[in-house]
């Protein structure tokens, strides 16, 4: 079964709504170094490595991105890693909780 969780701005939402992740074009060329791509280019849907991202059609700049875990194993590295290099708050859709990421003692 899949699990699905939004990533948002880690800012909180103003009058308006969410406030943006940034420009949907630097995202994607951002997530391209992560492995996490369309199957062809354009598309709304990315895929990376046990995680399927989904874009709003023609939302730019985007305010928030719907996550799927497609294969468990691997998928909670690759979100990690996400959340660290663009502070992106993930929430999960079910909980409504943000997911905190705990680091491992050596």
């Amino acid at each position: 079964m899949s699990h699905h969780f939004a990533i948002l701005s880690p800012e909180p939402p103003s009058e308006k709504g969410p406030c943006p992740l940034g420009a949907r074009a630097e995202i994607v060329a951002s997530l391209g170094t992560m492995n996490t791509l369309p199957q062809t280019p354009g598309e709304n849907i990315l895929w990376g490595p046990g995680v399927k991202l989904e874009m709003v059609e023609g939302e730019d700049p985007l305010k928030q991105i719907l996550l799927t875990i497609t294969e468990e194993e691997i998928a909670w590295l690759v979100i990690a890693r996400m959340m660290q290099a663009f502070g992106w708050r993930v929430v999960d859709l079910e909980t409504g909780e943000a997911v905190e990421l705990v680091e491992e003692e050596e």
